[in-house]
């Protein structure tokens, strides 16, 4: 019923978002390493998408409280009170409902002696901290999450500004940019698994590469188009390439430390939003935003450089293939007693 209480709760709302950092530290721990970064970059792009649907859906939810007679005040009032049992009861069902691991619980785990002791397997923030290679990761997920974010804000305007696109139609076309995350960001997740198989942690880092670097291009390409169609093709492009970069992110952040997955997790996500915050300052009027554009795309270019310093000792890509030939061959066993 104030400004001051409003931004409080707005502020506090703000916190759902470690909800994904906890998704893909159980999802990094949940799969075998063979298609970790496919299962990471489907939940990831499927909590995109949710954001989404969330902001199609909330409209007509109150549009639609306001039909059975509630104030425009109350309305908007209980629909953020549903939202807000949506997730509650999302929150008792994943409790009730999922394991820590595939074998079950880390307590019984451990009581059964099928888990080290917590201190043994505990690793620090510190010690995620101290690794630089998680930094670069940082910079990467700013590179292309934090510019996801940032062209969401800004596409509908950007259609409308300077190709005289109506409020509706600036809209729909702005929407077919986070519609990608249904399929894009597993994807990259999925050809991150892909090239793991066939060259080691070192294909994961090379996948990264490219698809980060095709993401500077084709947004480069994008702040110079000025033809409605092959502006709307080329952001197409670009969503799929921003999107696939992310879920490559995340098919290689399993694998930077076990011990400290989610620290690593979590210092990576929080790259997306100071990537948004960064980004969204070369909007607010000191460039035409075809220039902000062409600024990013450069940055994301020149960032991808920086990808191939992500190294991994000699043991761990060994520890890993060997883990990973064990998994497929023992798939192939089973493939072929099925038949």
């Amino acid at each position: 019923d104030s400004y001051e209480s409003f931004l409080f709760f707005r502020l506090i709302i703000g916190a759902i978002g470690a909800s994904f950092v906890i998704t893909q530290y159980h999802t990094s721990i949940m799969f075998a390493p063979n298609i970790v970064g496919t299962a990471n970059a489907t939940s990831a792009g499927w909590g995109n998408l949710g954001g989404g649907v969330t902001q199609m859906v909330m409209p007509f939810l109150f549009t639609l409280l306001m039909g059975f007679g509630l104030a425009e005040g109350v309305s908007w009032r209980v629909a953020m009170v549903i939202a807000g049992a949506v997730c509650f009861f999302t929150g008792i069902a994943y409790y009730k409902l999922t394991t820590d691991a595939p074998d079950g619980n880390f307590k019984d785990l451990r009581q059964r002696g099928e888990m080290p002791d917590k201190k043994e397997s505990k690793g620090s923030f510190a010690e995620a901290a101290k690794d630089y290679r998680v930094w670069i990761l940082f910079l990467i997920y700013a590179a292309c999450f934090g510019v996801e974010l940032t062209v969401n804000n800004v596409a509908a305007l950007y259609f409308i500004d300077y190709f005289g696109l109506s409020l509706t139609t600036a809209g729909i076309v702005a929407a077919l940019f986070g519609l990608m995350n249904i399929c894009a960001r597993t994807l990259g997740g999925l050809f991150g698994d892909k090239f793991g198989i066939k060259w080691g942690l070192k294909g994961r880092v090379r996948w990264l590469m490219m698809i980060l670097a095709l993401e500077g291009v084709a947004l480069i390409c994008f702040s110079r188009m000025d033809v409605l169609p092959i502006a709307i093709a080329n952001l197409v492009v670009f969503s799929l390439c921003v999107q696939m970069s992310e879920g490559a992110t995340f098919s290689v952040v399993p694998f930077i430390n076990r011990k400290c997955i989610g620290a690593v997790s979590g210092i990576v996500g929080a790259g997306g939003n100071v990537g948004a915050v960064s980004a969204g300052f070369l909007f607010k009027g000191s460039f035409e935003w075809p220039d902000a554009f062409l600024i990013m795309g450069i940055s994301v270019f020149c960032i991808s450089f920086l990808v191939p310093t992500i190294r991994f000792s000699a043991s761990v890509e060994r520890s890993t293939k060997v883990e990973i030939d064990e998994i497929l061959r023992k798939k192939r066993e089973m493939a072929m007693a099925a038949n």
